[in-house]
């Protein structure tokens, strides 16, 4: 097990329920990162005293620093900021947390310095699924999932035997709060119902994803590249109660489930003490008091985001990263108020039939194709 943790994305949601986790198995922290929430990142600093900080707005890291200037913790800003916490010395494993694209660089950089992260920034993979592979493999670098379906699957692939018995992945879906709602139920839907999710409490950016069924669609190009499978056999069913956190299929359709309550910090645990596990602060699972379990089809006609992935992931190159770019785009414009909740999956949708293919050879291709996208969804809007 680990004993030293940097955290990439602290102050948010996956980042302070880290922290919990550290709390109870008492470990070090001996880095933090945060976007702007300086507030709660100096009451973080002044509990786990981390060596470093980084706060990416630099105007807020000036502020951080007169702040906790009677602490040893020393505070870097921007992208070099993150950076130097993604690959810092004094650390066994790098968590991952950051939201959206910008934690590219960071994830690139950890593995580039021979260290394991714990990840939950999936538009990594997403976009520059091949780059992050083939970097990890060089530098013999482990990535433990930390999203609660990818986790259930890297659980359930450890009683996988190596003859290539594995037939299937099923990864489950809440279908956010809008499961059921037909095209003209959802044509006037507002920023509220669509953060109102039923089961897990998320950040804004990722309950938006949610609902529209994007955060599935990332999850089915980021299980096909962690686990070496074709996006055709990734199934995806709706599973309202959260319980099956998702599933694997067996050639001889002998299926396994990993099953949990909805709480983030089992699968947190599981990528910090990895193989070995030890008591959780998340309850147990109390079987009777589960009155059922059901399981849906997604409805891909409504949701378009779904096969607007799954056809990124097919077309290759930096088609993802399209994808990934222009959601991340149309997601704050309508959390802005400025387009409808169905003009999320029409947007996704068009951006990825409309681009030209080109390989993604480097971070700059990456890099690029993402600023493309989001310049595209810009100006569609306008």
């Amino acid at each position: 097990m680990v004993n030293k943790l940097s955290i990439l994305g602290s102050t948010g949601s996956i980042g302070t329920q880290t922290l919990d986790v550290a709390r109870k198995l008492n470990l070090q922290i001996t880095a933090l990162s945060a976007h702007s929430n300086i507030e709660l990142l100096e009451q973080q600093i002044r509990e786990f005293k981390p060596s470093v900080a980084a706060v990416f707005d630099e105007v807020k890291a000036d502020a951080l620093k007169l702040n906790i200037k009677d602490t040893d913790t020393k505070v870097y800003s921007g992208m070099d900021g993150l950076l130097y916490c993604a690959t810092l010395d004094d650390c066994d494993l790098v968590v991952n947390s950051v939201v959206g694209m910008v934690g590219l660089k960071p994830t690139l950089a950890s593995i580039n310095a021979k260290k394991n992260i714990a990840f939950a920034n999936k538009e990594t993979l997403v976009a520059g699924g091949k780059l992050v592979m083939d970097a990890a493999k060089r530098n013999g670098v482990t990535l433990f999932p930390v999203d609660s379906e990818h986790s259930a699957i890297f659980q359930c692939m450890q009683a996988c035997p190596p003859d290539k018995a594995l037939k299937k992945i099923i990864l489950t879906a809440s279908g956010g709060p809008f499961f059921g709602k037909t095209v003209d139920e959802l044509k006037d839907v507002t920023v509220a119902q669509a953060l109102n999710h039923p089961n897990w409490s998320m950040g804004a950016k990722i309950t938006i994803d949610s609902a529209s069924m994007m955060n599935k669609g990332l999850e089915i190009i980021e299980a096909a590249w962690l686990f070496d499978m074709s996006p055709d056999d990734i199934d995806v069913v709706v599973h309202r109660e959260s319980i099956i956190h998702s599933m694997i299929e067996f050639t001889d359709n002998s299926v396994l489930a990993q099953l949990g309550l909805p709480d983030m910090r089992i699968p947190i645990q599981y990528a910090i003490t990895y193989p070995n596990r030890f008591e959780s602060p998340v309850e147990s699972l109390d079987f009777s008091k589960i009155s059922s379990m059901t399981f849906f089809k997604p409805d891909y006609e409504t949701f378009k985001c779904l096969n607007a992935c799954k056809k990124a992931f097919k077309r290759g190159g930096v088609i993802p990263a399209v994808a990934n770019g222009a959601n991340e785009v149309a997601n704050k414009l309508f959390r802005d108020g400025k387009i409808s909740f169905l003009d999320i999956g029409e947007i996704v949708s068009m951006a990825v039939d409309n681009f030209e293919f080109k390989e993604s050879k480097t971070l700059d291709d990456v890099l690029l194709a993402d600023k493309s996208a989001r310049e595209y969804v810009y100006n569609l809007v306008k």
